[in-house]
């Protein structure tokens, strides 16, 4: 393929993974302007709240100013002021990814990955200005430079992934500069970091599963809650459709909140609230079906959730050994533990970049704090996992004679 063909194979993965974001909150936003409000008020007002929507998703700090008299109705501290909503709907950024790890295998197709990937993520960045500019209202301002950034960030996050799934290990080991650099680092090096971020991202990657399986029985047991949260909102079959497209965005967020939740210091929702294992202390919560899944009280033996992420460290430390061991011809006590402390904290720093996606503004008031707090959670992830790792890399071997 030509490097012509090539830039308009990524200009057109870049459009493409714009409007699939774009299309899915404007789809039901333009059903309900023509079935509920009869194409009476402007379709640009509904175009401008999907653009926002998506950008929101992509965590850009969105600032809203109300009008007065409507400010004065909310009977909400600080209403009257800008508000600045920063908390990100991580579902579109989440699917933003995926499409960049689609068309990432495309362009390592064309045989100008270079040119390609930079090629698309220059599109998307464009498209993303484009769109913010066209979107701007002293009502609803996005922050620009951020709208350039973010959504091709993870746009690019996920061509780079498609890339590297797409080129062969033996195409790598002729080609590629890094791969040959790799090779020429000591062996016991690149086991021991191999290994360190393996079992750090494997311990994360357990602790997600089983977070996503807990919000997921929170949402089987909360059913009659939520159900009376829908009824509550008093919409009709289109808004619910609306309200249940805009939860599904949030549902990754709440994902991220239950591995802040297992971790221990948890997440909060309004300014003084925490939801912790340790504890629960909630003040009014926004009238959102979904929330119906949050614990409102302490949860019995909930201090028993802070094992998930030593049982995942533990196992991904016993994962890791065998490699490890083969790779060194045997096991030192200071391996072990540079495994364990490198390990630890890769994953801690995972999770504290995760849960600072998870978290920020959204709302006035109480609301300027929503979500957990990174250090928090990346500080006790490290506390948890190094030793956890650690011992599992210990202790693996005995379990494989045992076995």
């Amino acid at each position: 393929m030509t490097r012509r063909l090539t830039v308009l194979l990524a200009a057109l993965e870049a459009v493409l993974g714009v409007a699939i974001g774009v299309a899915i909150p404007l789809v039901p936003l333009t059903v309900v302007w023509a079935a509920q409000f009869g194409f009476a008020p402007d379709w640009l007002i509904f175009w401008r709240g999907a653009a926002d929507i998506w950008l929101l998703g992509h965590g850009v700090d969105v600032t809203f100013t109300l009008p007065p008299d409507l400010a004065a109705t909310l009977d909400v501290t600080g209403a009257e002021a800008p508000v600045v909503v920063s908390i990100a709907l991580l579902g579109f950024a989440l699917l933003t990814l995926l499409l960049g790890v689609r068309a990432g295998g495309r362009i390592a197709d064309s045989g100008h990955r270079a040119l390609g990937g930079l090629s698309a993520i220059a599109a998307f960045a464009l498209l993303s200005t484009g769109l913010t500019l066209t979107v701007l209202h002293p009502m609803a301002r996005p922050s620009i430079w951020q709208a350039a950034l973010l959504p091709a960030l993870a746009f690019g996050i996920g061509l780079g992934l498609g890339m590297l799934r797409a080129v062969r290990d033996a195409e790598l080991a002729q080609r590629g500069r890094l791969r040959r650099w790799w090779a020429s680092v000591p062996i016991d090096s690149r086991a021991t970091v191999v290994a360190a971020l393996r079992a750090g991202s494997t311990a994360v990657a357990v602790v997600f599963a089983v977070s996503a399986l807990a919000v997921g029985a929170r949402l089987v047991f909360g059913y009659a809650e939520i159900i009376r949260l829908y009824e509550a909102l008093h919409t009709e079959v289109i808004g619910g459709i609306a309200v249940t497209a805009l939860q599904l965005a949030l549902l990754p967020d709440l994902v991220v909140w239950a591995a802040a939740w297992f971790t221990g210091p948890g997440f909060a929702i309004g300014t003084g609230s925490q939801v912790s294992p340790l504890g629960t202390a909630l003040g009014p919560l926004p009238a959102l079906p979904l929330f119906g899944a949050i614990p409102t009280a302490d949860v019995p033996l909930g201090f028993a959730g802070l094992l998930v992420p030593v049982v995942a460290g533990f196992l991904a430390g016993v994962a890791v050994r065998p490699a490890l061991s083969r790779a060194l011809d045997g096991m030192r006590p200071a391996t072990v533990l540079l495994v364990g402390l490198a390990g630890g904290a890769f994953g801690a720093v995972l999770l504290a970049l995760l849960a600072w996606s998870a978290a920020g503004s959204a709302g006035p008031g109480r609301l300027v704090d929503v979500g957990p707090s990174p250090v928090a959670v990346g500080f006790a992830a490290l506390l948890e996992l190094a030793p956890a790792i650690a011992l599992g890399v210990a202790s693996g071997g005995a379990l494989r004679r045992r076995r």
